[in-house]
């Protein structure tokens, strides 16, 4: 069993080797970025990359607190849906309004990798070639369509 302080160390170290892996892979407009925190760029609207005890996943969470606007969102998505798909190259999982780690109503598109855990040195190139084409793949989508959100 790990301390919670020997916990907090193990992660951070992962998304540090994550930060550095990625480091070198330009965004989709060429530019560098800092791939463990992800700006969307639109208030509300998140990518989410977590590497857990359990599982490791990836995802967009909309996180408006008023629940029909996070609804709109989440079907402003879905209109998306066949080129999420195509850019992605893989169906992910919707879930309109489920809760979050703080019980705060949030809405997922996400992938998950279950039988890995962040703990275990071992897992983290699984878990980083997980995370890795899916992040770039999320960018150059979001690239495409994040103008049809800065009206909201």
């Amino acid at each position: 069993m790990y301390s919670r302080a020997e916990t907090s160390k193990i992660r951070t170290e992962f998304w540090i080797k994550f930060g550095y892996y990625m480091k070198p892979v330009p965004n989709a407009q060429g530019r560098k970025i800092n791939w463990p925190n992800y700006r969307t760029g639109i208030k509300d609207v998140y990518f989410r990359m977590k590497a857990e005890r359990e599982f490791a996943s990836i995802g967009i969470e909309l996180g408006h607190p008023d629940v029909e606007l996070q609804e709109l969102f989440f079907d402003q998505f879905k209109e998306l849906k066949n080129l999420l798909k195509a850019s992605l190259g893989e169906e992910w999982d919707w879930k309109l309004h489920s809760k979050n780690e703080m019980g705060q109503t949030v809405s997922k598109i996400e992938k998950v990798l279950p039988g890995v855990n962040v703990m275990e040195q071992a897992d983290w190139p699984k878990i980083i070639s997980f995370l890795k084409p899916r992040i770039i793949a999320l960018d150059e989508f979001w690239d495409n369509v994040k103008p049809g959100f800065e009206d909201y």
